[in-house]
């Protein structure tokens, strides 16, 4: 006995609006005159719900004549031109903002590309282009220009000093799609660093001045297991980043520098989602004010300061159960439940420093999530973080805001 196998006749993309249907058809799997196949059309779901400009996807499967169907794809865009507006107030009480655009969707090809124009006492800028498949569907291209002007504290044992830091950078990233789930980033930036003291701590042995050019060689592997509907998500997801810098100068050496991000997201009770990232990161250990790895409001530990205090390794758990509170056409209002606990060791030190109670800081706090289901990463947070253990922390909690989900 012999049965003819589905073959599809025609793919039809429905409700794009800025995306190109030339692009989605490339990127599919799915073809005209290949035959009918549940599981690539799972994955180019999968695919598609990835996309910046696509906030959900589905299709349907229609017969057309004897052993042939028409497979349809249904898209709903996000919209992607997104402004970035931030304003805040130092700690010298500077009057900072930041202001940038970006089009996540630019020339409807999924190419991210934008920049910003930052003032916090001092003038930053940034230009960044991304095309993930620039050349084919596998091959993209990421670039970026970036001069960047902050003061921050260096920390030389128990006392601190203020430098205005300018980081002044090219870099070139090439990107190949292994798989559906695994995507490598490799290449180079090179960049000039410049610390001029402000003020703080000094004496002969600390420079006041430092002018250094830099090579940093990058590689960064993703595997992306997740499965998105909506605000929801499930699975697992994994990112290292390696890099190797190189400088020719008497008072820094090469050093290398790698972390592994993990991420665990379960959808455990009706419009509930527990969410979890642990970062694991060493680099090279020297008894140096540079260390790499910084404890910040922002990057790992809500409520704990801004960059108070830096690591050679680092070891952070953060945890979320995300409540959804209201669920409209296109907002979702989410309530938040928080932990963050992480551990460095000092530079110069030891890994036994991870258990020392000095380094080990604890915080919990609750927060809301405003989002639009329309727009791309339009996500409005609010937390407030509150110390449960951090010994030599200053901070008793504070409120920490941002744009974006906190990982």
């Amino acid at each position: 006995m012999f049965s003819q196998e589905k073959m599809i006749a025609d793919v039809k993309i429905k409700g794009l609006k800025k995306t190109k249907t030339s692009f989605v058809k490339n990127l599919i799997i799915t073809k005209k005159g290949n035959v009918l196949d549940s599981l690539s059309l799972e994955k180019d779901i999968i695919t598609l719900k990835r996309l910046a400009s696509v906030s959900h996807a589905y299709y349907q499967v229609f017969h057309a004549y004897k052993n042939n169907y028409n497979v349809f794809i249904y898209v709903e865009e996000n919209f992607t031109i997104i402004p970035d507006v931030n304003l805040w107030t130092t700690t010298n009480r500077q009057f900072s903002y930041k202001l940038g655009l970006y089009d996540y969707n630019f020339l409807g090809r999924n190419i991210a590309f934008g920049g910003f124009y930052q003032h916090n006492g001092f003038d930053s800028y940034g230009i960044n282009f991304k095309a993930p498949n620039l050349f084919s569907k596998k091959w993209g291209l990421s670039l970026t220009h970036q001069n960047w002007k902050s003061e921050e504290p260096l920390y030389f044992r128990d006392k601190t000093a203020n430098y205005l830091y300018n980081n002044i950078s090219f870099e070139a990233l090439g990107i190949y799609q292994i798989n559906l789930k695994n995507q490598l980033n490799f290449g180079i930036n090179v960049f000039n660093e410049k610390y001029q003291y402000l003020s703080g701590i000094t004496s002969p042995s600390i420079p006041q001045y430092l002018d250094l050019d830099k090579m940093l060689f990058k590689i960064v592997y993703t595997h992306d297991n997740l499965s998105y509907y909506y605000q929801y998500i499930n699975g697992f997801k994994s990112i290292l980043y390696a890099q190797f810098v190189t400088s020719e100068n008497a008072f820094q050496n090469d050093f290398f520098i790698a972390w592994n991000d993990f991420f665990f997201y379960k959808t455990i009770a009706e419009k509930a989602t527990f969410a979890n990232r642990l970062r694991v990161g060493f680099s090279t250990n020297e008894e140096s004010p540079f260390a790499p790895f910084t404890i910040d409001n922002n990057i790992n530990i809500r409520g704990v300061g801004i960059l108070v205090d830096r690591g050679t390794a680092v070891a952070v758990l953060n945890s979320e159960y995300r409540k959804t509170l209201f669920d409209k056409k296109w907002l979702v209002i989410q309530s938040n439940f928080f932990i963050d606990g992480g551990t460095w060791r000092n530079p110069g030190g030891e890994i036994k420093d991870f258990v020392k109670r000095d380094n080990l800081r604890v915080y919990s706090g609750v927060g809301l999530r405003f989002i639009s289901k329309k727009i791309y990463n339009a996500t409005f947070r609010i937390d407030y973080g509150f110390r449960i253990l951090d010994k030599l922390g200053q901070s008793k909690g504070g409120l920490v805001f941002g744009l974006g989900q906190y990982f």
